[in-house]
This record gives C-alpha cells, sequence and structure tokens, in this order.
C-alpha cells in the first residue's frame, strides 16, 4: 500500500472482529515498529505482546480501579473496555532514564498503526492504560507484561480485524504557518 494512502485511511477503530492476528501479519507490524528510527538510535522501548483477552481486561480493571469511575466519563459505562476488546494489545514500554524515550516510543507505535493499515488491520493508539501502572497492582502487572528493569509504560496499541468504519477528521490546514 502506498505510504500516503495508509496515512490518510488510518483510523482509530473502537469494534473488533474476534478473530486474531495470523502471526506473519503480527510479525510485519512489530517489525514496523522496531525499524522506527530513534534519538542516536538508542531504540529505547520494549514491545509486550498480548493475546490473552484475561490479562488486557486485567489491565483495563486496575486502570479503571486507579481513576474511578470519576475520573473519565468512559469509565462510568460498565460497556466501556479501553481495549475496545481487540484481540491482540501490544504494550510498549520505554526507558525511564532516555531523554527522547517518549518521542521515540510514539514513532514506533505510529509506524506500527501505518503497517497495520497496509495489511488490512484495525488499530487504535490508546495512552489511557498508563493509569494500571500507577496503582496497586502496578508491579504486578509489569511482571506479567515482561516489562524490563529501568522501563515503564509510554503507551498502547490495541490491534485486530476492524468491525467498525469511520470517517476521516477533518482536517485543519490553519494550523499550519508557512513562513
Amino acid at each position: 500500500m502506498d505510504v500516503l494512502k495508509a496515512i490518510s485511511d488510518r483510523r482509530s477503530h473502537r469494534i473488533y472482529q474476534a478473530e486474531q492476528l495470523p502471526e506473519e501479519v503480527l510479525s510485519a507490524i512489530l517489525k514496523a515498529g522496531l525499524e522506527a528510527p530513534s534519538a542516536r538510535n538508542h531504540q529505547p522501548w520494549h514491545f509486550s505482546v498480548v493475546q490473552d483477552a484475561e490479562l488486557i481486561q486485567a489491565v483495563h480493571d486496575e486502570a479503571a480501579a486507579v481513576m474511578g469511575k470519576g475520573g473519565n466519563p468512559r469509565f462510568s459505562d460498565d460497556a466501556f473496555q479501553m481495549f475496545y476488546h481487540a484481540p491482540t494489545a501490544v504494550f510498549i514500554f520505554g526507558e525511564k532514564d532516555f531523554g527522547w524515550t517518549q518521542v521515540d516510543c510514539g514513532i514506533a507505535v505510529e509506524n506500527m498503526a501505518l503497517a497495520a493499515e497496509g495489511l488490512g488491520v484495525g488499530s487504535v493508539i490508546l495512552g489511557l492504560p498508563k493509569p494500571a501502572f500507577m496503582g496497586e497492582k502496578a508491579d504486578e502487572l509489569r511482571a506479567r507484561l515482561q516489562c524490563p528493569e529501568g522501563y515503564d509504560f509510554v503507551i498502547a496499541l490495541a490491534l485486530g480485524y476492524p468491525a467498525d468504519t469511520k470517517e476521516a477528521h477533518e482536517l485543519h490546514w490553519e494550523k499550519i504557518s508557512r513562513i
């Protein structure tokens, strides 16, 4: 797929089919993340790929407990699940002591989202799991997700075959200055 088309067509999907991704598709998406550029080629990330619905739900439950129903309006809806029941979630952990970790992990997750689009896979980039790594079960979740020592949660990516459609968002050309 043409890269500009992938950028234009990519949407944040919030309904997924239950079907798991084939290994070759998942590996291609992860490879795109590993191929992301990073400051000084430091590659300050670790990807934990989860296809266990129970573990994905445990992260959701802990984030919901930390946030509380008043912390985010979405948690007031008992039907809300932050991973939208996607069959795969990639948790991106980053080195805590590297100054460019946040930016580099953001580039890696976008690479994966664009690769997913090019392969016919839906995705949604998620920062909402972060509170799960601040609560009482944070260390337990880090261990279950094989977060390396000296790393912490940065961002996540839900992946699956989409079961929804979404229109493109409006482009705001006024947010560009040409000097």
